[in-house]
């Protein structure tokens, strides 16, 4: 482990103003801090791979879609809400299987967990018209956005 922490290698959105992602600048230090729980074992940081899912935001001209990839999990195991107004918020559990007396684990990668994710969205979005929709374990939320009126331009003639 590098004595020199990884501001860049771990987050893509690093300066991303719209995004409410802790960024825990010590977490690459050998020492825990407050916003980085120490590490216990392999199974705790398999656990924080889940809790961090990743989830893609595009921008169209209709509106912002936002698309997350949550395999084995039902819709009635995730959360679409909306928080204060224009706060999108994508939340859900996956439950790790229950150990059995006569079983004997020899591998155990899959990730459980909790997970959380908030995105800020922009003020032409249509909080009202937001659709969410689980098809193959991918995760699609739609939110239209207001279309800009533009302006209306009205030439001037120029007399002389």
């Amino acid at each position: 482990m590098s004595l020199i922490p990884s501001f860049f290698g771990r987050r893509s959105n690093v300066f991303d103003p719209i995004s409410l992602d802790l960024w825990d600048p010590f977490q690459d230090w050998p020492f825990s801090s407050a916003l980085s729980a120490p590490v216990r074992s392999d199974l705790s940081n398999e656990t924080s791979q889940f809790a961090a899912t990743r989830i893609d935001w595009k921008e169209t001209p209709e509106g912002h879609v936002f698309k997350a990839d949550l395999p084995g999990l039902k819709k009635e195991e995730v959360k679409v809400e909306v928080e204060e107004g224009n706060i999108l918020q994508i939340s859900g559990e996956r439950n790790s299987e229950k150990e059995e007396k006569n079983d004997t684990w020899h591998r155990m990668e899959r990730s459980s967990g909790k997970f959380l994710r908030r995105f800020r969205l922009p003020e032409n979005a249509k909080m009202d018209q937001i659709k969410a929709r689980m098809e193959n374990g991918v995760l699609t939320v739609t939110v239209p956005k207001e279309e800009v009126k533009k302006p209306d331009v009205k030439a001037i003639e120029i007399s002389g």
